[in-house]
């Protein structure tokens, strides 16, 4: 945000900051050389993105490099924050009189606004803001206002980083930890009490998946084929990758949350499995995978932390884990999909801490439910 602005309009856009900051949630956005401008971001508003313009535009050619410059950073904050479409609300505050606001882009809204009576004329604001009249009439004026103000958007900052540092900051993995520790007894006790882990009866004996026997009531392997791996190499590379993913997820949702999404996913993964692989079965990946996806929604709702890293690394990891699998015989590739699908819908069902809404989850448990009694009745009744 630029701290240089025209002092003439210093009242109208402390006003405007406070409204759109403490009352409609958006945020600031650091843009290094803009003068004479601030950005806010609210990723989940009808307009993600509002700027505030105080320089001044005397005619139409100066009006079109502007709007071109405003369409080339939010490009840019499109490619940050993986958004596919960005609206945005670009309010001018020094447009010359002779000016025309109709010729604009579709995805950036222009108005003009000079003064607080201009906010109860323009319709947009009426329409998208309609309470933005109202809380613009404060009791407090000159310096006393200016101080009011500038508190409670500090104030408001403030809480935004306390919930994205008790968001982002890495608890023990605790969990994690537990569910290696499980993989690793498992394999362990396939050698111990069995033939080792690469013997068919040995993981059967243990929980291994298998379709018929599943369908014969031996429901338990819908999860406990999650915790037995064939070889040590797939159980070093599960684990691995337990080992990089689940800490991650583990802090930004909690360790309960974190077993719901590990334990469902391991139930969508081998159901799902069970309508094309039909012999024995057994392995994370499918919980992994679900994991990922779980990164995904969470990545969403945090794209403005975690925008660049989903496009160069989680979404390249999951696509280039999927092709391996397709391309080489012997993966269960629909496992894979299972547990990734089972992970976006489970994490919308128990929500992003200080993100998701009551509405959110909700529909987040109607499809989580709706999914898993359609692998049901594929996996049990259509076949």
């Amino acid at each position: 945000m630029n701290n240089t602005m025209n002092n003439q309009y210093d009242d109208i856009i402390i006003k405007l900051l406070h409204y759109f900051i403490t009352e409609q949630g958006y945020n600031p956005i650091v843009l290094h050389g803009a003068k004479e401008e601030i950005w806010l971001e609210n990723l989940n508003g009808d307009y993600q993105i509002i700027r505030i313009a105080s320089n001044y535009i005397h005619n139409k050619e100066q009006l079109d490099y502007d709007i071109y410059k405003t369409s080339r950073i939010m490009k840019d904050i499109q490619k940050k924050t993986f958004s596919f479409n960005i609206n945005t609300l670009n309010i001018l505050l020094n447009l010359g009189d002779s000016v025309n606001l109709e010729n604009n882009l579709n995805e950036i809204t222009s108005i003009n606004v000079k003064n607080i009576d201009d906010l109860n004329n323009d319709q947009v604001l009426k329409e998208k803001f309609p309470s933005i009249t109202k809380m613009m009439d404060y009791k407090e004026k000159g310096i006393e206002l200016f101080m009011k103000l500038t508190s409670d958007i500090n104030r408001k900052n403030e809480e935004d980083a306390r919930k994205a540092e008790d968001v982002f900051k890495l608890k023990k993995p605790i969990v994690t930890m537990v569910l290696i520790s499980i993989n690793i007894m498992m394999f362990v006790l396939m050698y111990v009490f069995g033939n080792g882990s690469t013997d068919s009866l040995t993981l059967l004996k243990f929980g291994a998946s298998h379709p018929e026997l599943i369908r014969a009531g031996q429901y338990y392997r819908l999860i406990t084929s999650s915790f037995l791996h064939i070889g040590l190499m797939h159980l070093f590379f599960n684990n691995y990758a337990l080992y990089i993913i689940g800490p991650q997820l583990e802090s930004f949702y909690g360790k309960i949350k974190f077993i719901v999404i590990y334990l469902f996913t391991a139930i969508t993964s081998t159901l799902l499995s069970m309508l094309f692989f039909g012999g024995v079965s057994a392995g994370a990946s499918g919980s992994i995978f679900g994991l990922l996806g779980a990164l995904l929604y969470f990545g969403y709702h945090y794209r403005v932390y975690l925008g660049t890293v989903i496009k160069s690394q989680i979404m390249p990891l999951i696509i280039i884990n999927l092709l391996i699998g397709f391309s080489l015989p012997g993966i269960n590739n629909a496992a894979h999909i299972g547990g990734l699908i089972g992970g976006v819908l489970i994490s919308i069902a128990i929500g992003v801490k200080y993100k998701s809404t009551n509405f959110e989850k909700l529909n987040g448990w109607i499809m989580s439910g709706i999914f898993t009694g359609f692998l049901i009745y594929l996996a049990f009744l259509g076949i």
